[in-house]
C-alpha cells in the first residue's frame, strides 16, 4: 500500500474538479479526499496498491486535462488507517 499527495494547478477550482474526482475514484480501490486549497490548487490524498493509485490518478489527469497546467506528486508509505472510503473534503 502507498499514499500520494497529489497538488493540482491551473483551473481547477470551480470547475467541477473535486465532484469528478470523487465520481472517478468510485471505479478504483483507493480511499482519501480531494480538497480545495486558499492558494487555488487542489489537493488529493489518495491510498491504495501503487498500480491501482497509477491507474486512478491517470484517470483524474484524463477527465481533467483542459484544467490541469501541473501537478507534483509526493510519495509517502500508507497509514492504513487513518483513511477509509473517498470523499471530498471542505
Amino acid at each position: 500500500m502507498q499514499r500520494r499527495i497529489v497538488h493540482f494547478s491551473g483551473r481547477v477550482q470551480g470547475v467541477g474538479f473535486r465532484y469528478t474526482t470523487d465520481r472517478v475514484a468510485a471505479n478504483f480501490r483507493v480511499a482519501g479526499f480531494v480538497r480545495n486549497l486558499t492558494d487555488g490548487r487542489v489537493e488529493l490524498v489518495a491510498e491504495g496498491m501503487p498500480a491501482e493509485l497509477d491507474r486512478f490518478l491517470a484517470a483524474v489527469a484524463e477527465a481533467m486535462s483542459g484544467n490541469i497546467d501541473s501537478q507534483s506528486v509526493e510519495l509517502l508509505e500508507s497509514t492504513g488507517d487513518e483513511l477509509a472510503g473517498f470523499g471530498i473534503r471542505y
